[in-house]
């Protein structure tokens, strides 16, 4: 396992950057967060700024990744990541996939740096092999609304093995699978900041369909002590992050109804263009080659994510 002294993350004013920057930071780090605050916010790291080892550029990566100097390690989040924002920014997705991926490697490459690309399970479209393995290549429609962020972490996980191969940059590929915690943005349409927050305003929750659709749900500092592993170490992936309990749509939302003990109720909605009816890790090369697996049980996550929504919302 390599030591980490400096580091930049893109995104890292996002959501899952946020709990990285934090992470590494608590680890003696010293890490650069850049981003545009196009879906990552300011707020999401105010409680970082006063640490003398952390320093916030905003910066595009799609038009360039700011250089600080020798890095050991370049982790990759930059990029919308819900299918709000990415339906809202077809083109600055796909542009950031692919030219913010290449910005991001050449800086790797030029201070010999370990690469980390933040890939998602999305890369497997609506699959028919279930559980997921990293060796499935998955099943994806290329022109579909959802295709620029699909696609995208497709290409940019291309594009990351074509540097490794051509001119033998440190890579390594995380397939993240649904994430959930605190600092989610509570409007983004996500399925967790979505029922949470129509449970403790009770409200209806929006479940999509008949609500048969299953995924499987992370804790955030699970998801970032996988990627933070991956750093660490020389494997190339992909490595699947995400934690194989599965659950459907229609019963995580009676669950968080129940752990509210609010009165809203299930209302159905439209399943949205080319939604996957089933999400779930294998997680065998997580567990075999790093060491990994999820600790947070969902529902003690969910109690936390609700106090912390209940705050939010005052």
């Amino acid at each position: 396992m390599r030591s980490l002294a400096r580091v930049l993350v893109t995104g890292g004013a996002g959501f899952v950057g946020s709990w990285l920057c934090e992470r590494l930071l608590d680890d003696g780090v010293e890490v650069w967060c850049v981003d545009d605050f196009s879906t990552g916010s300011p707020q999401k790291v105010a409680h970082l700024a006063a640490q003398r080892r952390f320093h916030v550029v905003e910066a595009d990566v799609s038009d360039g990744v700011p250089d600080p100097g020798p890095l050991d390690a370049v982790l990759h989040l930059a990029c919308p990541a819900s299918p709000v924002h990415y339906l809202r920014l077809p083109l600055e997705t796909l542009r950031v996939a692919s030219t913010g991926t290449v910005n991001a490697l050449e800086l790797a490459r030029r201070h010999d740096a370990r690469f980390v690309l933040a890939s998602t399970s999305e890369v497997y479209g609506d699959p028919l092999e279930h559980p997921q393995r990293e060796d499935y290549w998955g099943h994806v429609n290329p022109i579909g609304p959802r295709s620029v962020y699909d696609e995208g972490k497709r290409f940019a996980e291309a594009t990351a093995m074509a540097y490794r191969r051509t001119h033998g940059v440190d890579v390594g590929i995380a397939r993240i699978f649904n994430t959930f915690g605190p600092r989610m943005s509570i409007d983004d349409g996500r399925v967790v900041p979505a029922f949470v927050r129509a449970a403790v305003t009770d409200r209806p929750l929006p479940v999509a369909g008949d609500g048969s659709q299953t995924r499987s749900l992370c804790w955030v500092e699970d998801t970032v002590d996988g990627l933070v592993r991956l750093a660490c170490c020389d494997l190339a992936g992909p490595i699947n992050l995400g934690n194989d309990q599965e659950t459907t749509m229609l019963a995580l939302a009676h669950t968080i109804i129940e752990l509210t003990g609010s009165r809203a109720r299930v209302e159905h909605v439209a399943l949205p263009e080319d939604d996957p009816r089933v999400r779930r890790p294998d997680l065998q090369r997580a567990r075999e080659l790093l060491g990994w697996e999820p600790r947070m049980s969902v529902e003690e996550g969910l109690k936390r994510t609700v106090r912390w929504m209940e705050d939010v919302l005052g």
